[in-house]
């Protein structure tokens, strides 16, 4: 029977010496008595998992709205497959995968319905008044939104967690951050999930855009790392179909974008010495990037994603329905908040009715923001 003793100890004798050491955590905000068998980081795992916020990310928008189809990735399927990449990552270089795996089911917490047009409609609408970042709203969930122990708000998360979820950073997430050292970099497990992140949407959005038929692969002939998988997967398998050779090469982008980054880190961490977590964190530059060389390439690769599916007019017509929605169940409840259920309508006096309302909509799924919608402003639908 292995305790959390043991495992601790474990730890200590199997990890990098510059990886987050369970037992080396800075704790929790609310003191706590050890478990016997898992490590602080295992539970922060678990009580992730078994939070409503978790939950609702399965009809929460990556790029497709959910009832769209239900072969695209939703938040949920997108944080799984972003843990996969990262744990992969981790294991090799000797890091945390517990606390990877934590703060990579919890990164995408504090996302809105539809994706990044209902974020960005929150932010306008809550202008002079804090504003809105996912990263933030997502320490929020796990700080206090989330109601689950008698003794304090929120899960009570390790504050390595916490820092990982605050200070994610990839092409898209650019938080600011006051409360954990933002002049220090974050643990070297926090890193890996920002670069497995981009790993992640890159591949996976341009695999959900093919299918969807928004993108025509014969547009890729032009994008440097797609034709370099796609030469290499026709070299080893002629004569594939077209469904099996696009799984193929995303496959490929997949491996050869993790790859290099494992690659690129031990580089890194040789050429600067890094021996302990301390020593990453002041650092000047994160560890776990891509190489120049991928970089050039992964760039190039957004760029033609942002033009052929982002800006679809389709994927734009869904992302303007969607600020519509926002805007006027944002407006609706604010001008009426007697409309809000009793848990939320509750805080209004404490702290105000756009910061209420603000966390009930970030809190709803697609579909609950559609049946809200329905709700409130069609007159022979069901209250």
């Amino acid at each position: 029977m292995l305790k959390r003793g043991q495992f601790e100890q474990f730890e200590n004798s199997y990890l990098a010496g510059y990886a987050m050491k369970s037992k080396d955590s800075k704790g929790r905000t609310y003191p706590e008595p050890e478990h016997p068998f898992r490590s602080a980081f295992q539970r922060d795992r678990d009580r992730i998992i078994h939070s409503t916020a978790f939950r609702r990310l399965e009809y929460k928008t990556q790029v497709f709205v959910n009832h769209e189809g239900d072969y695209y990735r939703t938040r949920l399927t997108h944080t799984l497959e972003v843990a996969q990449i990262a744990r992969a990552i981790a294991r090799t270089l000797r890091l945390n995968e517990d606390l990877v795996e934590a703060i990579t089911l919890a990164h995408d917490l504090g996302h809105t319905p539809f994706g990044h047009a209902g974020e960005e409609t929150l932010h306008k609408l809550m202008k002079g008044r804090g504003g809105f970042e996912h990263n933030r709203q997502g320490l929020r969930v796990v700080d206090y939104l989330e109601e689950r122990y008698p003794d304090f708000k929120g899960l009570n998360l390790s504050w390595e967690v916490r820092e990982g979820i605050v200070k994610h950073t990839t092409a898209f997430d650019h938080p600011e951050v006051q409360e954990f050292q933002s002049d220090k970099l974050p643990t070297l497990e926090a890193q890996v999930v920002d670069i497995a992140d981009e790993v992640a949407y890159n591949s996976h959005d341009l695999d959900d855009g093919i299918t969807s038929g928004l993108i025509d692969v014969r547009q890729l002939e032009e994008i440097e790392i797609w034709q370099e998988a796609a030469e290499q997967i026709s070299r080893n398998h002629a004569g594939l179909s077209e469904e099996i050779q696009k799984y193929q090469i995303i496959k490929f982008l997949i491996n050869f974008q993790v790859q290099d980054v494992i690659e690129q880190a031990e580089q890194n961490l040789n050429q600067l010495n890094v021996h302990s977590v301390e020593e990453v964190r002041n650092l000047p530059r994160k560890i776990l990037v891509s190489s120049s060389g991928l970089s050039q390439k992964q760039a190039q690769l957004r760029q033609f994603l942002n033009q052929k599916l982002y800006q679809h007019y389709k994927v734009a017509r869904m992302s303007n329905k969607a600020r519509r929605f926002i805007q006027e169940l944002f407006h609706c409840y604010v001008k009426n908040p007697e409309q809000l259920p009793p848990t939320s309508r509750g805080r209004i006096k404490k702290e105000g009715a756009h910061r209420v309302v603000c966390d009930y909509i970030a809190g709803m799924t697609d579909r609950y923001a559609q049946k809200e919608y329905r709700r409130l402003f069609q007159a022979y639908e069901a209250v």
